[in-house]
Parts: C-alpha cells; structure tokens; sequence
C-alpha cells in the first residue's frame, strides 16, 4: 500500500524549498522520462513554483540522455514532454532549463558495432554505457562544475529498485557532508539529492496520478505507456506484493543486449496493434544479438591484429567486413521503411543520423583501409539519392573498381589464403597515402605491422602459431598465456570467453 498523503508531499515540498534557497549552487535534475524521474522533476517543479518570483533565481538544469538508440516511443515522449517544460517554464517564469545530452558522434552505438565492428555489448564487455549515457552527462556536469564551482544533482533513485542501490544509496549516507546531500564518489564537488529514497513503487505511481502535471503533459499517457511495456497488459497499483507492478517495466535503448530479450518492446508490440511497425527493430536487436553463431562473424584477430586466447581458443574481434556492411543496410532499410508506412509522427525518423554515417565512413577507409568506400553505395543503393558528405576529400588513385581488382586477382592466385587480399589492400592504402616525406616517415614499420598481423593462413594456421609461440614462452621460463596453453576442457566455463578479453 502506498503511504503517500498531502501532508507528505507538503513537508517534502517544504524540504526542496529550503534546500533550494540555502545556498547558490545550481542544480541538475535527471530525467528519463520514466516514472521516478517524473515525480522527481514534478516535485521540484511543484516546489519551485509555489516560491515567489525573487527567490527563483537559482537556475535548475533538466538533463535528458538521449543515447540516440532509444526506444523510438519513449524518445518521442521524452521530447515532447522537453518541449513542453520549455515553454512552460518561460511562460511562467521558472528558472527550468531543458538540456537533451546525445553522445559524441564518433562514439555512438553504431559508430562502434558497424563502424569499428565492436561485439555487442554483454555481461563481460559493457562498452556501452559508459560512451552513449555516462560521458555525456559528465561532460555537461563538469563544465557546470567549471563555471560554478559545484553542482547539486537531484535524482529519482529510491532504496527499493534494488538491493544493490540501496545497500550503495546507505553507504553514501553515512558519507553525508550535509543534511540530504550525499558526495558523489566518481566526481569531486558534486552533491547528489535524492528525494525519492523511500519511496515505492506505488508511492511514485500514487503521487503521478494524485497531483497533475505542472508543465502541462499527462501522466495518465505516462501510465499507459507503462501498461503497454508489461507482458499481462496491466498496471495496477500494489495491494498486496504477489500483484505486478507497473514498475517493473523498464524503458531504455532498443539495440540493449544486456538482457536476453527486450519484454518492454515485445509488451508493446503484442498489447498496442499500432506500434507493429516496431517489429522490424525488435528483430535485427535480436539478430546483430544473437550469441550463436557471434564467433563466425568476427575476426579471429583482435582489435589492433594481435592474436589472444583463453580456454584453447582464440578470441574473436572485431566483425568483419561484409558483416558490418550487411547490418548497416539493414539498418537503413528499416529506417526507410519506417519512414514510408510507420505512423506519421515517426516519418523522418532517424535510426541512425548523417553524422554517424559520415564518422562510419572515416573509420572504415581511413582506419581499417577499405578504400572501395562502400559506406556511399550503400546508402545510394537503399534511398536513391547520394550520400551527402561535403567534407570528404575524394582518393583519385583508388577507389572501387581497383579494390575489385585487387580482390579479383587475389581469390585467383591465392584462394586458400584468408587473409590474402586484406595485406594487399592495406599496404596498397599505406603505401598510397604516404605521399609526402614527412607522411613516408614510419611506413615501413607501418607495412611491418601489417605483414604480422595477416600472415597466417587462416584461424588454425594462427592458433598454431599462438600455440607454438606461448609453449616457447613455457619452456623458457616467460610469462604465458596459461588459461590459453594449459586448457583443460573438461572443468572450463568457455561462457563469454569471447567478451572476457575484449578491449579497444
């Protein structure tokens, strides 16, 4: 049962307004546009508004993550919803100040599975976070920290999402450096506000209903949404707790491969006919996630071309080629799709934007070398129109036709050779781009490392060689590899033995 009343959200009200006014230190809100950052964002607002006008002076920054892989329904919401506290606080006068973070272009999702061809995100190898939710929210922060000196960061976390958070939210307590503000341990001169900390659930649900929404948008609509996230299609609030919880449902990125399978989409999908057009997405989440058959699809090189093993095998890298070509098309084709008989409101969509193409060509033919420059005839090949990329300058020397070729005359001469045709066209592109003295500085060492990074045959060809030069190490009295060399299948987890040695 919840124990949410008038008289609590008043002496909470009457907390937030005293913290608000003790000091200048600007504050940050948190917002997802899910349930608990709502009633946070709802009762700061309800707060600040009740003041008179010469004590909102203090400005409170709304931040939204938006890791441009999130859910298209949820963005829309969020968006909406940023729109609308924008012109509320302007026509009241509240110090509000919507910020929507997005990540770096060049370390987005995309740009890192289908441009630098990282495994998607698992247990072992979380790359994710970090770049599309963490270090764009730091960045922001901390050049708030610059400008004032400290920042307040008010928050919707409550004790009872997990175990785990509350057992963290009680350490932090005791940490306290003043009444209702906990330091922030992963950044210096930022206090952390959570007025939510005892809050359930219900509690949260209870006030959403009970108090409308000051900057004009519905939680009733928030309600639903959540309904249609749950599997039974329903969300009442807790009598008892065998009944489920609309706070059970979790709304966040569409590509997340953290979890086996996406049950918020699969809800929305099953319980709303309208959001079929989904379907599509719901689908290459689970193909680009799909742990059988990952190994096949990567390198059996790392990242850089090293060779690294654990349990017997070697580890996969980065995916190859025509994997990361194919998935690109594929995304393409369902934003395309979407755009033409997907709901009006999503008809310019943007699964993944120009700039993230624009960042995936670099890597793909400047870093990795493929000068065929696919990236183009791709996009022209799905939407009919050019590719637009005003900053590329165009290699003259070589493009497709002699990448086809190269590859042509490669298959020819040496076909039980894997990696033939990838040393040719990367010293090929070395050699081409050094054309000037100062550029030729290094290339032979440059060419070096191309030559031992592809000389192997194939996958055997190379773990016999990790093999051989581990068991040389061994014998030597070096420090090897012993999860690689020493092996003993019958009592290995391989589990994510792939993920386990990943890095950049």
């Amino acid at each position: 049962m919840s124990n949410i009343n008038t008289e609590n959200i008043k002496g909470l009200i009457k907390t937030i307004q005293n913290l608000y006014l003790s000091d200048n230190i600007p504050w940050m809100i948190g917002y997802s546009g899910g349930k608990d950052s709502t009633a946070t964002v709802q009762l700061v607002w309800m707060a600040i508004e009740d003041l008179p006008a010469y004590q909102r002076t203090k400005p409170i920054h709304i931040m939204n993550t938006d890791t441009l892989v999130e859910s298209p329904v949820v963005s829309k919401w969020v968006e909406k919803s940023l729109e609308a506290m924008k012109e509320a606080a302007t026509a009241k006068m509240l110090p509000f100040i919507p910020e929507r973070l997005i990540p770096d272009y060049n370390n987005t999702f995309w740009v890192n599975l289908i441009g630098r061809g990282y495994p998607f995100p698992r247990r072992k190898y979380r790359w994710c976070t970090d770049r599309l939710k963490i270090q764009p929210v730091n960045t922001f922060i901390k050049s708030k920290i610059v400008e004032h000196g400290e920042i307040i960061l008010v928050l919707g976390t409550r004790k009872q999402e997990s175990s785990r958070r509350a057992r963290t939210m009680a350490n932090l307590e005791k940490k306290r450096v003043r009444e209702l503000l906990s330091p922030n341990p992963t950044l210096a001169n930022e206090l952390v506000f959570s007025p939510l900390e005892s809050w359930s659930d219900d509690d949260v649900w209870v006030f959403l209903m009970q108090y409308k929404n000051p900057w004009g948008y519905s939680n009733m609509d928030l309600l639903t949404m959540y309904r249609g996230a749950t599997a039974d299609n329903e969300c009442p609030l807790m009598v008892d707790d065998t009944l489920p919880s609309c706070g059970k449902s979790r709304f966040g990125c569409w590509v997340c491969t953290m979890v086996e399978k996406d049950k918020s989409m699969e809800a929305m999908i099953a319980n709303d006919d309208e959001k079929e057009w989904m379907t599509p997405l719901l689908e290459f989440r689970n193909e680009f996630g799909d742990e059988k058959g990952d190994r096949e699809r990567r390198s059996f090189r790392r990242m850089h071309g090293d060779l690294q093993g654990n349990y017997g095998r070697l580890f996969h890298g980065p995916y190859k080629k025509e994997v990361r070509e194919q998935w690109l098309r594929r995304l393409l084709e369902i934003q395309k799709n979407i755009r033409l008989s997907g709901p009006e409101e999503f008809h310019r969509i943007e699964l993944i934007r120009k700039e993230e193409l624009q960042a995936i060509r670099r890597i793909w033919v400047l870093e990795k070398h493929e000068f065929d420059d696919a990236l183009p005839l791709i996009y022209e090949e799905v939407f009919g129109i050019p590719f637009e990329d005003p900053s590329w300058i165009h290699e003259e020397n070589f493009g497709r036709d002699e990448w086809n070729i190269l590859k042509s005359v490669c298959n020819e001469n040496y076909a039980d050779e894997e990696l033939a045709f990838e040393m040719m066209y990367r010293m090929i592109d070395i050699e081409n781009h050094a054309t000037g003295l100062n550029q030729r500085k290094g290339i032979i060492d440059s060419i070096e490392s191309v030559i031992t990074q592809t000389f192997y045959k194939n996958e055997n060809d190379a773990q016999n060689y990790y093999i051989e030069k581990m068991t040389r190490k061994k014998e030597m009295g070096g420090r090897y590899n012993e999860k690689f060399l020493d092996y003993i299948p019958a009592g290995a987890d391989e589990n994510d033995e792939d993920a386990e040695g990943e890095t950049e």
